[in-house]
């Protein structure tokens, strides 16, 4: 059989990029444009705290992952198949969005906007499984830092669309044009997807466990050595993150700041996180991946520190907002690395989705009551809260050897 033809690292490396981008856009929809614009209508913080239900696949993506592994394999272009099908489906629940206007979807038609949101990441979660699997498989472990860096600077370039430029621009050219207009950037950006030479698998895949025989990667995966101490950083390196963040934007319209002005902070914060994560990657082409994963987490509790801060002295917003970006940028570099190097040959986007399923669930758990946490404590209550459990994590991480490396906790 001939051996396996790589695509050339430049062209790898700009299709994982527009892939987390276009993955990105749905995400800032859901996680920064809708709690802002649901606040400004009215609804309480415990509601807005619920939206978290709409991101649900991303935290049962594991259930239907190793599918997408098997499910084409061996033909060229396996995967970027299942990524042009899936975002067809979110240009479409976009537009879907788009017809009635902005105002009905914040009122009656609320429910509706929740499942249709559960929809758009739905697809957006299976692409995750297929270009996350892709990554894995054709990344050499030294180009695992940079790739991922791109990957994280590709999500939040998305994050930012979606989030802070569609605030600025329903101001400008409203709801109807500002989705319209992202319908129609992904579908440009699928050109060069679907241009992309993603080689056929050489090997016969592993057959797709039926019956009770279907647990049997997830079990074996958890099975290796190791693998007891990840299991609880995975679980709470993003809780506290996620369950502070989701309460940011509700605390700045409780503030009084305009949809605008919240957009502004974003798209800067953006930037700065882009920032973060570029430099996350160039770090661990040599820091040790316990040294960063620590680090970096202990960054990402302290910027919740100064969001307790900025309750009480607004002037700090916009430092602590670009403190915050960058710490996440930084932190989630150095978890994904850590993740690809967990995964298997042949199961990369099962091994990658379960411990991305996991770390998510645990995550959308406490921002599904993060809204409850802000109403019983206020803000300063909630963000301190967020900081605790963030600082819990690298406790346990100091038990923890990364896989590859010696024990290092001398470090």
């Amino acid at each position: 059989m001939p051996p396996e033809r790589q695509p050339s690292v430049p062209a790898l490396l700009g299709t994982l990029a527009v892939l987390y981008f276009l993955q990105g856009l749905p995400a800032g929809l859901l996680a920064k444009a809708v709690p802002s614009l649901a606040r400004e209508a009215g609804l309480s913080r415990e509601w807005i705290g619920l939206l978290a239900l709409a991101a649900l696949p991303w935290a049962l993506k594991f259930l239907w992952a190793p599918w997408v592994d098997r499910l084409g394999w061996g033909r060229p272009g396996h995967r970027k198949r299942w990524v042009l099908a899936c975002q067809g489906l979110v240009m479409v629940i976009l537009l879907v969005l788009a017809v009635p206007g902005r105002a009905p979807w914040f009122q009656a038609g609320f429910p509706l906007l929740v499942l249709l949101l559960l929809l758009l990441n739905l697809a957006s979660a299976t692409q995750d499984v297929a270009a996350d699997g892709l990554a894995v498989r054709l990344l050499r472990p030294d180009l695992r830092g940079p790739g991922n860096s791109l990957q994280v600077l590709g999500y939040k370039v998305g994050l930012m669309l979606s989030g802070g430029l569609l605030l600025i621009a329903t101001d400008w050219i409203g709801w109807r044009g500002s989705l319209i207009g992202m319908a129609l950037l992904t579908g440009l950006l699928l050109i060069p997807v679907a241009a992309f030479a993603e080689p056929a698998e050489q090997r016969p895949p592993p057959p797709v466990p039926r019956g009770r025989a279907w647990w049997r990667p997830f079990r074996s995966f958890w099975r290796r050595p190791g693998l007891g101490w990840w299991a609880v950083i995975l679980i709470g390196y993003k809780v506290g993150d996620g369950f502070g963040s989701r309460m940011i934007k509700p605390f700045l319209v409780d503030q009084h700041w305009s949809q605008t002005a919240i957009g502004q902070l974003d798209l800067v914060a953006s930037l700065v996180g882009m920032a973060g994560a570029a430099l996350g990657g160039l770090c661990l082409l040599r820091m040790r991946r316990r040294v960063a994963l620590i680090g970096f987490g202990a960054l990402q509790a302290l910027a919740f520190v100064g969001w307790w801060a900025a309750v009480h002295t607004p002037a700090w917003i916009w430092p602590v907002a670009l403190f915050e970006q960058f710490a996440d940028g930084l932190s989630t570099v150095a978890l994904f690395v850590v993740m690809m190097d967990y995964c298997r040959r042949d199961r990369e986007g099962t091994d990658y989705t379960l411990q991305a399923s996991l770390y998510l669930v645990a995550t959308g758990l406490f921002t599904l009551v993060s809204g409850f946490s802000a109403s019983r404590f206020g803000y300063d209550g909630h963000f301190l809260l967020a900081a605790a459990l963030g600082g819990l994590v690298i406790m346990a991480a100091l038990f923890w050897t990364a896989p590859g490396e010696a024990d290092t906790r001398h470090d």
